[in-house]
């Protein structure tokens, strides 16, 4: 496997002063972002795909070992702070579980079948009725070939899920089950075998591109503001009112007043923007399925004569 194999380039890496060493290091990481961009037609199909999905009520769920397993966990976490989603929305599974995370488990990989209960445990379903848009799973693999993995891709298949392979070799075993192959190629590893590294980075850059652009599909986002943010804490709280600013033009205590009204961002700059009442801003982003782009272009197709 690529991701295997020896780097011939960092073959002396032990012998150099620490700053060669580390240019070394960061030459390597340079090669990343063009291995994801030349990934990103893929990318683009399984956002639109997730997306439709999360429209129809279904839920996205990462899965992986090591590495793969922590990352997902992490992008999975780190949705219902950014975009006021539910937990459930986006689930992160790691072979081993939870203590996975702070404690490494290797041997819990090589299990296809705890691959596929470990999914089944977490509630992987097709969805209300059994209808053709049920959850979706993201395997993810720098080797595309981990059991675990591709065991929980089997039976996310089985039960006719959409099913995408994160990996960082082509041609995979996973890309062979998955409706969708994600395969950025990074190649050798500045040390050998160790996938933390390039082929970490580039699921860390994937993973930001599915779960960012579907939240912007789903209408979570305004322009490039965070307008599902939860004011949780005194730095989201500041956030919150800086967004509002930033949308509306209003100044900082017309934006803390906003937002104490509707207890929400996004219903704070409908209510400015359209001069509307709460309730009227909740009602409409409501048809508008909770998207203010969509309500606002409306509203501004109305107002032409």
């Amino acid at each position: 496997l690529p991701t295997e194999a020896r780097n011939p380039d960092t073959e002396h890496i032990d012998q150099l002063p620490t700053l060669d060493m580390l240019r070394l290091i960061n030459q390597e990481d340079a090669r990343v972002a063009a291995a994801v961009a030349a990934t990103l037609p893929h990318i683009a199909e399984a956002v639109d795909a997730i997306a439709h999905r999360f429209e129809q009520g279904g839920r996205l769920f990462y899965i992986g070992a090591g590495t793969s397993g922590r990352l997902g966990v992490l992008d999975a976490s780190e949705c219902p702070p950014t975009f006021s989603v539910p937990p459930s929305l986006f689930q992160g599974i790691i072979a081993g579980g939870d203590s996975t995370l702070r404690k490494s488990s290797e041997q819990s990989e090589d299990s296809p079948d705890q691959g596929a209960a470990d999914l089944a445990a977490h509630g992987f379903t097709q969805g209300p009725g059994g209808n053709a848009l049920p959850d979706t799973l993201v395997g993810i693999a720098a080797s595309g070939r981990t059991p675990y993995v591709l065991g929980a891709l089997a039976h996310a298949k089985s039960l006719h899920a959409l099913t995408i392979a994160l990996t960082c070799v082509p041609n995979s075993e996973m890309a062979a089950i998955a409706d969708i192959s994600i395969a950025p190629v990074t190649g050798p590893e500045v040390l050998t075998g160790s996938t933390r590294l390039k082929a970490g980075t580039a699921t860390k850059l994937v993973l930001n591109m599915l779960s960012t652009a579907v939240m912007i599909r789903t209408g979570a986002v305004y322009s490039n503001l965070m307008v599902n943010v939860q004011p949780s804490n005194a730095k989201l709280l500041d956030r919150a009112h800086r967004i509002i600013i930033a949308a509306t033009g209003v100044d900082q205590p017309t934006a803390a007043r906003l937002l104490a009204e509707a207890e929400s961002v996004k219903t704070a700059i409908a209510m400015q923007k359209l001069s509307l009442t709460r309730a009227a801003a909740e009602a409409k982003l409501a048809a508008a399925k909770g998207s203010l782009a969509a309500l606002i272009s409306r509203n501004e197709k109305q107002e032409k004569p």
